[in-house]
């Protein structure tokens, strides 16, 4: 800025600090919270932020959302059947999540089979002969 305009702009905002216009400001006495966005490209933080102003998100967040809210769910539930579609849903959802993804293996999230395994193993930890002799699951 202008040495000359610099000048007047510091002295109308302490004019304004001596009226009492900054008081009652919301956040008022709280301390600012700046965002980490390092990791984004410079000239995509504008763009980012604008999405996230308008409620966007993209398909990978959403449904990371959505697989937290199923495991929250699958966690209270009971032996049920409902139980079980619900655990194939979340296996689903995971799946989705990783084909979306262009990573290695290593990085895919695992899907949930302990439901699965519980049954498969009995509380002795051996597997149950008659359901493999069947050739159950």
């Amino acid at each position: 800025m202008l040495p000359g305009f610099q000048r007047i702009v510091e002295e109308r905002i302490q004019k304004a600090q001596r009226e009492g216009v900054f008081e009652n400001l919301i956040g008022s006495g709280k301390p600012l919270v700046f965002e980490d966005d390092r990791f984004i490209p410079e000239e995509l933080r504008l763009a980012f932020k604008i999405l996230k102003n308008a409620g966007c998100v993209p398909p990978e967040i959403e449904l990371k959302k959505e697989i937290h809210s199923t495991e929250e769910l699958l966690a209270g539930m009971g032996e049920t059947a409902e139980k079980y579609h619900t655990l194939k849903k979340l296996n689903f959802l995971i799946l989705k999540l990783n084909a979306m993804r262009n990573s290695p293996v290593v990085f895919e999230v695992p899907q949930q089979y302990q439901e699965k395994l519980a049954e498969r193993f009995g509380s002795n930890g051996s597997v149950d002969k008659k359901k493999t002799a069947r050739g159950g699951s």
